[in-house]
């Protein structure tokens, strides 16, 4: 029988997926473009209806969705083609699905911060033998700047000593409203094998409505970064490939979670599920937009070079490059989907 966790995953994931789609067709329909279907769900159809040229349709798989436009190449003629739209009309309905799961997750993070508040980078304890007492900074003291990167939560100082394990950072901060800097060396600790500066925080300050909007920025910022400062990890091999996660591990994250929070109570449950669903909104919103082809990002690339030279590539040249991608993005997913089983299974 499936559990409630694994189901709370699939809609979470799911609305999140469908939510990028609604903004393709927002903006396919805002610029008068065919949307031959729009559909919640993968596979074959359990219910669909046609309303003024658009199938909209519910299938068999409740995972993601689909916007399908009129982009035949035998359809030229027809005005509201996607291929006769102006180059900045078809931009922007490329780009409204990852801007769409941006808007998502400032959505989610400000009811996030409303419900629990916000984490302001000040320092709660300094440990002696590690730079930052050697340095002189102090219980109190604000972090506003690290090797040039602002900070504006205190779980952005953690990820960036994560993502810059052992580097020399110049740490810019606040000491009783003044301002002032250091070079930290982050010290190895043995027991934990980890580099460290030596700082604690902790608590979260309540929020009111402006408060909520503004660090609900910061939020949604930073999942943004550490979505980047993963892939550049993956890039540079600090991350194997073997530690990526799909739908499948994402389910299996999202069930884990739910068990773990319920015995906390209902509040509980939904700030974690709140706090995932940031998450992969806004790392669904950066992957889209990543310029490889068959995503979102690889398409306006194309568009960006139309713009410029005011002349489109051949729709066959594109397509074969799209058909690359989207094979190769295909073994990938099969290949994750597969780390994702032996994980939970073995």
């Amino acid at each position: 029988m499936i559990g409630l966790g694994i189901i709370l995953a699939i809609i979470i994931f799911s609305f999140i997926v469908f939510f990028h789609e609604l903004g393709h067709f927002s903006l396919a329909k805002k610029n008068g473009i065919d949307v031959e279907e729009f559909a919640i769900g993968m596979g074959p159809n359990l219910f669909s209806k046609e309303y003024k040229g658009t199938r909209y349709c519910i299938k068999l798989f409740p995972i993601g969705g689909l916007c399908m436009m009129g982009e035949d190449e035998e359809a030229t003629d027809s005005p509201s083609n996607f291929n006769n739209k102006s180059v900045w009309a078809r931009i922007a309905v490329i780009a409204a699905g990852p801007v769409f799961n941006f808007i998502l997750a400032f959505v989610f993070a400000v009811i996030l911060v409303a419900m629990v508040g916000y984490d302001k980078p000040v320092i709660t304890s300094v440990e002696e033998g590690y730079p930052a007492y050697e340095a002189g900074i102090e219980e109190g003291d604000t972090i506003v700047e690290m090797n040039g990167k602002k900070i504006s939560i205190f779980r952005e100082i953690t990820a960036y000593n994560q993502f810059h394990q052992g580097v020399d950072t110049e740490v810019v901060y606040l000491h009783d409203g003044e301002e002032r800097s250091a070079v930290l060396t982050p010290k190895m600790d043995e027991e934990r094998n980890y580099y460290r500066f030596g700082i604690g925080g902790g608590g979260y300050t309540k929020a009111n409505v402006l408060t909520a909007l503004k660090y609900g920025v910061f939020e949604v910022k930073f999942w943004i970064c550490t979505t980047l400062d993963s892939l550049k990890s993956l890039v540079t091999g600090k991350i194997g490939v073997d530690q990526l996660s799909g739908p499948v591990g994402i389910v299996s994250v999202v069930d884990d979670t739910y068990q773990q929070s319920k015995s906390y109570g209902v509040f509980m449950v939904i700030v974690q599920l709140l706090s995932i669903a940031v998450l992969l909104s806004a790392n669904l919103g950066v992957m889209n937009l990543l310029p490889l082809p068959a995503l979102d990002g690889g398409r306006l690339v194309f568009l960006a070079i139309e713009a410029v030279r005011r002349k489109r590539i051949p729709p066959e040249k594109e397509g074969y490059v799209h058909l690359v991608g989207i094979t190769l993005l295909m073994a990938l997913m099969v290949f994750v989907m597969f780390n994702d089983i032996k994980r939970i299974f073995f």
